[in-house]
């Protein structure tokens, strides 16, 4: 891509210098001779952030076979494609370290919010669902399709925008094995929950995931997570956990998930770490206070954190995880019990009233045609539209939707989510799904997050508030990410690792994406690279997919 300003490119120069600490200058660097081979791609001219933390170097990056075959200060030959990258950064693909994106890619392999934001490889299962295995209840082992091998193998196949990395989820284990009620899990059951968590380990999941607010992984034990988490610990994968509570049981969550992964010996991440509600956001010295004890211990303790501070999850998440026992239609049915029914609305009410009103919960999707209107509302103005009280608005809709609405709460604060972020303990995640401008994926009023995340970082974190310096943030999206879940030849630019490229102006790169509008591309990111083909130059995207699916090594 050319740059038609002198101006414009001597700014873009200049801005890449000042946020770049200890900056290589073209005078004094020095002049390498490549060994003329043939390169399917050269990115010229771009500092170049190889993805450690190191500072930005200006080079050429020769390209071939989807591998990086050469990083010099000026490669002599020239590719069969290049992308003239002057006054522009150069970086690893960015790595998504807690993605959904996976849920929609059979309806759109496009990921166009994905690759338009530089994201490169997605890591999912998470938040304790995983698309494998799968199985009836009572099977003695995954049906045909169902397991690690067979899943990475079809998504290979549908020849995806992005890469993919999947944990497995202990909760769907839990579902299989146990189902939808609250009991402890038998020592057979706990067995087999145990060898299936080393069944997809051993085909090539990247850790195990928990999502202990939702059901059924909320009626998971410590011993039950402990023992069914030990097969991590020779692989030196991480448990993964959206704790049990993220607002007022914060810090006994924190607790539980380190205890968690010293019994089973092994790595620990911490999902989207947050103080959720208002009157948790003094509890942040306390986490990372927790945290740093865990480290001092001996323990890998490390989190992830998307830039905003609002979280998306299931409406009945404002309703205690035991109110779900049985499923949802159990759920619905307390609801209009005349003993559970006030309990739970109690309950609901003091939740809504930690993250500050009915205004602070926005719908995203509903099912019910009825409700539809209700997408992109915030629950409180539109329950008033209505001439409706809004709890039992919620109730009257969740009956209709058999429970399944999606919603955004409001209820971090931005110093928290700053301090979050600038810890060298944090990576970058988004926590959300893969969505277009039109076709399939263009529903409902989702999360910003899905669209504008590592665009984000950039200009709120990076430029805005300076929070991050630029190789810091690229660090956070690559090398970090990709070491947390032992892809050994991702994450970096450095010559044998794969060809996965994110170029991009750090003075321009934005999210356009609002909760009010959020199907609006980002902008800032000129080329994205999958295994060394071009995915997306100056706007336009490559149609044919190149991703696949990635194992720990």
């Amino acid at each position: 891509m050319t740059t038609s300003d002198d101006s414009d490119l001597t700014s873009r120069r200049s801005f890449v210098v000042t946020s770049a600490t200890a900056l290589l200058t073209l005078r004094g660097a020095p002049y390498i001779k490549v060994r003329r081979a043939p390169y399917d791609l050269v990115i010229r001219g771009g500092m170049v952030f190889d993805g450690t933390g190191a500072a930005g170097v200006l080079s050429d990056v020769g390209i071939a076979g989807g591998k990086i075959t050469a990083i010099a200060r000026t490669i002599a030959d020239r590719g069969t494609e290049e992308i003239d990258a002057r006054g522009l950064a150069v970086a690893p693909g960015f790595m998504d370290m807690h993605s959904h994106g996976d849920g929609s890619l059979d309806a759109d392999p496009r990921a166009e919010s994905l690759i338009r934001q530089g994201i490169t490889t997605i890591i999912v299962g998470q938040d304790g669902s995983s698309r494998a295995p799968s199985m009836p209840k009572g099977r003695p082992a995954p049906a045909d399709g169902a397991t690690f091998t067979a899943m990475f193998a079809a998504y290979d196949k549908l020849s995806p925008a992005v890469n993919m990395a999947s944990m497995v989820g202990l909760g769907g284990l839990r579902g299989i094995v146990v189902g939808e009620d609250n009991r402890p899990a038998t020592p057979d059951e706990i067995a087999r929950m145990r060898q299936m968590v080393e069944d997809a380990l051993a085909q090539g999941a990247c850790g195990a995931s928990t999502g202990l607010e939702y059901t059924p992984g909320a009626f998971a034990s410590l011993a039950e997570l402990i023992a069914v988490s030990k097969p991590l610990s020779a692989r030196r994968l991480p448990y993964a956990t959206h704790m049990r509570n993220e607002d007022d049981q914060l810090l006994e969550a924190i607790d539980e998930a380190i205890a968690v992964a010293r019994g089973a010996g092994c790595p620990l991440e911490i999902s989207h770490l947050k103080c959720e509600g208002q009157r948790n956001w003094n509890k942040l010295d306390a986490v990372f206070a927790r945290v740093a004890d865990a480290r001092k211990s001996g323990m890998d303790v490390t989190f992830d954190c998307y830039p905003y501070v609002a979280f998306s999850t299931g409406l009945t998440n404002l309703f205690p995880a035991t109110s779900r026992d049985g499923g949802n239609a159990a759920f619905l049915e307390r609801l209009s019990d005349p003993v559970t029914g006030p309990q739970l609305r109690a309950y609901t009410l003091d939740k809504v009233a930690m993250l500050g009103s009915w205004d602070s919960v926005m719908i995203v999707s509903v099912r019910a045609p009825e409700d539809k209107a209700a997408e992109g509302k915030r629950l409180g103005t539109y329950a008033k539209s209505l001439g409706k009280d809004p709890y039992d608005l919620t109730v009257e809709m969740l009956k209709r939707n058999n429970a399944s609405i999606s919603m955004v709460g409001f209820g971090m604060s931005e110093e928290d989510v700053a301090r979050i972020l600038a810890s060298p303990l944090c990576s970058v995640c988004s926590d959300g799904g893969a969505f277009a401008i039109d076709g399939p994926t263009r529903k409902g009023s989702p999360h910003p997050r899905g669209l504008g995340t590592f665009p984000r970082i950039f200009a709120q974190y990076v430029r805005g508030r300076k929070t991050l310096t630029l190789e810091q943030a690229i660090y956070k999206m690559t090398g970090h990410t990709a070491a947390r879940v032992r892809l050994a030849d991702r994450g970096r630019l450095a010559t044998g690792f794969a060809g996965d490229v994110t170029v991009f102006d750090p003075a321009t790169i934005e999210d356009k994406a609002t909760y009010e509008q959020p199907f609006q591309y980002p902008v800032g990111v000129h080329a994205v690279v999958v295994n060394g083909t071009v995915a997306l130059r100056d706007g336009q995207r490559t149609p044919q997919g190149t991703g696949r699916a990635l194992r720990p090594a």
